[in-house]
């Protein structure tokens, strides 16, 4: 069965330039991470400071596992840190949801 995953992010002030730069050089071993891990599919738009992301895959207890595990991953991640912020969206009380969860 196949799983569609969406996730918003929201650009650091002044950052819009620097985060299309990076993202106009992913790194070969990031690219090969997603394959490998089975996303597929994988666009992301901008609206004013907020980015839309989505990704489809047929596994995501799978996918997330190798997302944890992985140390290309961190870097990356590491590497955006001063660029994009999570948004994480909860309701009063309760913990964060997936954003947009399609299954």
């Amino acid at each position: 069965m196949m799983h569609r995953e969406a996730f918003v992010l929201k650009l650091k002030d002044g950052m819009a330039e620097e985060y299309k730069r990076r993202h106009r050089e992913v790194w070969p071993e990031m690219l090969g991470f997603l394959r490998e891990a089975g996303i597929r599919n994988y666009s992301i738009w901008q609206s004013g400071g907020m980015l839309f992301g989505y990704y489809e895959c047929d596994d995501i207890q799978a996918v997330e596992a190798a997302k944890a595990n992985s140390d290309v991953q961190k870097r990356w991640n590491e590497y955006m840190r001063d660029v994009i912020t999570p948004v994480a969206l909860r309701s009063a009380g309760n913990p964060p949801e997936r954003a947009f969860l399609m299954e």
